[in-house]
C-alpha cells in the first residue's frame, strides 16, 4: 500500500528527500532541456490542435483566446499573432501532409518529458526509436483531444448555462455553481492526463497508486504557478517595456520552464514513492 506519513516529521523528511533527489537528478538543468524541446514543439502543437478544432463548431479565434487565456498578456499577444499568421498563410498545408509533419515535431516536447520521467524513476531507456516516438505521438494526439473536449466543456458549458438560466428561471447562484463544476471538471481531466503520462510512458509501468500523488501535485502546482506568474507579469513584471518586442518570447520561455519544473517535480514525487514501496516490499 501507498503509505505517506503526514505528521510534521514525516512530511519534513519527505520534502528533504525530494530536494536531494531533485538535486541528484539535476531537475533544473533537465527542465531547461525540456523547455528547449517544448518551445520548438509549442507552435506545431497549437497548429495541430487548431486543425482538429476546424472540424468542430468551435471557431479558431474564440478557441485560441480561451486556450491561451492563462498566459501572461505579453506572451499571449506574441503567441496569438504568430499562430494567426501561420493559419492564414498555410491553412491548406495544415490540412494535408503538413499535418503529419506538424504532429511529429509537436511530439518532441512529449518525448523530452518521457525522458525526464524515466530519469526521475531511475530507469534506463531501452525501447527502440519507433516505439518511443510512437508513444510520444500517441500522447500528443491524446493531449490534443483532451484539450479539445475541455474547451468544448468550457465554451458550450457557458452557452448551456445561459439557456438553463433563462428557460427555468434559475437564480444567479446557479451560474456560480455551474462555473465551479466546469472548471473543476477541466482540472480533473488535466489530472487524468498527468496520471496517464506518469504511468504509461516510462520504460517500466508503475502501479497506479504510486503516481496519484505526483499527478495531484503537478495539477495543483501547475495551475497555481501559472496563475501566480501570469498575475505577476501582468501587474508587476513589465517585460515589454524592458526587453521590447522580445518581451513576449522571454515570458513564454519562463512560463514553459516553470511548467517543465513542475511536471518533472511531480515525477520526482512519484519516484520517491516507488522507491519507498520497493524497499517496503523487500
Amino acid at each position: 500500500m501507498l503509505i505517506i506519513n503526514l505528521k510534521s516529521n514525516g512530511l519534513l523528511k519527505f520534502i528533504k528527500n525530494l530536494y536531494k533527489q531533485m538535486q541528484y537528478h539535476e531537475v533544473q538543468a533537465l527542465g531547461a532541456q525540456v523547455t528547449f524541446y517544448l518551445i520548438l514543439s509549442f507552435f506545431p502543437f497549437l497548429m495541430f490542435l487548431i486543425t482538429l478544432i476546424s472540424y468542430t463548431p468551435l471557431t479558431s479565434q474564440s478557441t485560441l483566446e480561451s486556450l491561451l487565456s492563462f498566459l501572461p498578456n505579453d506572451a499571449y499577444v506574441f503567441v496569438l499573432d504568430i499562430v494567426q499568421q501561420i493559419v492564414e498563410e498555410k491553412s491548406s498545408t495544415l490540412l494535408s501532409v503538413g499535418m503529419i509533419s506538424t504532429l511529429f515535431v509537436a511530439s518532441n516536447g512529449v518525448a523530452a518529458l518521457i525522458r525526464g520521467i524515466n530519469k526521475s524513476y531511475e530507469l534506463t531507456e531501452k525501447r527502440p526509436f519507433w516505439k518511443k516516438r510512437g508513444l510520444a505521438i500517441l500522447f500528443t494526439i491524446a493531449l490534443s483531444i483532451v484539450i479539445l473536449f475541455s474547451l468544448i466543456l468550457l465554451v458550450f458549458g457557458e452557452i448551456l448555462t445561459g439557456f438553463l438560466t433563462n428557460y427555468f428561471n434559475l437564480p444567479s447562484s446557479f451560474n456560480i455553481l455551474w462555473f465551479l463544476i466546469r472548471y473543476i471538471s477541466s482540472l480533473f481531466i488535466m489530472w487524468l492526463v498527468f496520471v496517464c503520462l506518469y504511468r504509461y510512458t516510462p520504460v517500466v509501468r508503475p502501479d497506479i497508486k504510486n503516481v496519484l500523488l505526483g499527478a495531484t501535485f503537478t495539477t495543483i502546482g501547475w495551475f497555481l504557478t501559472s496563475y501566480g506568474f501570469s498575475t505577476y507579469v501582468n501587474h508587476f513584471g513589465h517585460y515589454s517595456s524592458t526587453y521590447g518586442s522580445i518581451g513576449g518570447v522571454i515570458v513564454l520561455l519562463i512560463w514553459l520552464y516553470i511548467s517543465s519544473i513542475i511536471i518533472l517535480t511531480g515525477a520526482e514525487v512519484n519516484g520517491l514513492i516507488i522507491k519507498k514501496n520497493n524497499k517496503n516490499n523487500i
